[in-house]
């Protein structure tokens, strides 16, 4: 009954273990909401650790002075289904899930979200277009 038990324990750990891997390590780059802000639009990153632990950043150069503003949070260990992002600079709050090539802008509970600003300009007519974007090396 130990073996058994045993077996059981170290089974679900491999199996939590494997869905919480990292679908890559190092730095990749976003765009899912297209910006016509006069201030210039951030340019988003995502940072992920070879222990797992994930951080979201921005950095944005405003257009008419040259002023930097950047801000890096860590977002905690990596997780498939969503992860919640809190920037203080700009008080936003984003969900978001992510795998090997792309990263999409999801609700609460990892439904992806579609809208008219994650659309390029070549396709403002849509009304609305899936928030996602390829993750750049």
């Amino acid at each position: 009954m130990k073996k058994i038990f045993s077996l059981l324990i170290i089974g679900f750990s491999i199996l939590s273990f494997a869905q919480s891997k990292v679908p890559f390590t190092g730095k990749r780059d976003f765009m899912i909401e297209q910006g016509a802000s006069g201030t210039g639009t951030p340019s988003y990153y995502v940072d992920v650790k070879k222990n797992g632990d994930v951080y979201f950043g921005f950095v944005q150069i405003n257009q008419a002075n040259g002023e930097e503003t950047k801000e890096e949070i860590n977002a905690g260990k990596y997780n498939a289904n969503v992860m919640k992002v809190y920037f203080k600079t700009y008080n936003e709050t984003y969900y978001i899930k992510f795998d090997k090539e792309k990263i999409y802008l999801t609700d609460e509970k990892g439904n992806i979200k579609k809208s008219e600003d994650c659309c390029p300009v070549s396709e403002m007519d849509k009304g609305s277009c899936t928030c996602e974007s390829a993750l750049y090396e």
